[in-house]
């Protein structure tokens, strides 16, 4: 008799992963910044847990994503490097002012920083080119690009979030490059941040393991698919419709901060 519900609970991490691998290669993204929420509302953990399995889920679908980015748009490996080792050195003390944090608070931090995150995405849409539009403006100093790596390593320790989801607009405004290839230098950049992350919040005991790998199981059977369908989708409308659903998002969990 337990059999179906031992089989459902295997099956929901699966679903979940392969839609957020489906999304996070779509848009860029880890999948941290949707399966968080799912995590929290739907199966019941706290917000650190939530965080902490989501990172075990990002890691794999990372690699793979930036692998089938660096694939179509060749990128300089040394960037990536510098932009790796400087998430680095703010991951740490950010994961481990997550932990330590009551989890309600931590809670309304992430709802503000997906509205944060939402008004972005929307306020890009507003620019036929926004690459062209920086070319223009004239873009930063390649000397300003350890701060990128900084932070996106910060909002990744503290958030459980992938870095590429703070580098990428940074790479596209302020240097001038395009879309898919800050995307792509992102991704790359999440996978030291994310393991380091992930091993303080796993001391702290704050990851579901068996979840966690369900989720980048699901996730890496669709990641790709994501990745090739951003070549072809209208940007401009999947930019505002994920946006909506960050600002659904950050609504409930407003709602169960103040409530909890």
């Amino acid at each position: 008799m337990e059999f179906p519900t031992l089989s459902l609970a295997l099956l929901w991490p699966l679903l979940l992963g392969a839609l957020l691998g489906g999304v996070g290669g779509l848009l860029g993204i880890g999948g941290g910044v949707i399966a968080i929420p799912v995590l929290a509302m739907g199966f019941g953990m706290s917000q650190q847990l939530a965080q902490g399995t989501a990172l075990v889920m990002i890691m794999p679908n990372v690699l793979l994503a930036f692998w089938r980015y660096y694939q179509r748009h060749p990128m300089p490996l040394t960037t990536v490097g510098l932009l790796g080792a400087c998430a680095l050195v703010a991951t740490w003390p950010a994961a481990w002012l997550a932990v330590h944090l009551d989890s309600r608070v931590l809670t309304l931090c992430f709802a503000v920083f997906l509205i944060g995150l939402a008004g972005y995405f929307l306020w890009g849409t507003r620019a036929a080119a926004p690459v062209q539009a920086a070319a223009a403006a004239g873009c930063w100093h390649s000397r300003y690009l350890p701060g990128v790596g900084i932070a996106g390593g910060f909002m990744s320790g503290l958030f459980g979030v992938g870095a590429g989801i703070v580098a990428a607009p940074l790479l596209v405004r302020g240097f001038g490059l395009r879309q898919a290839v800050a995307q792509g230098m992102g991704l790359a950049m999440v996978v030291p941040g994310s393991m380091l992350a992930l091993a303080t919040f796993a001391e702290a005991r704050q990851v579901d393991w068996q979840t966690g790998a369900l989720l980048a199981v699901g996730g890496m059977a669709t990641i790709s698919y994501g990745v090739a369908w951003a070549h072809r989708l209208p940007e401009r409308k999947l930019r505002r419709l994920f946006a909506l659903l960050l600002l659904l998002t950050a609504a409930l969990m407003i709602v169960r901060g103040l409530a909890s």
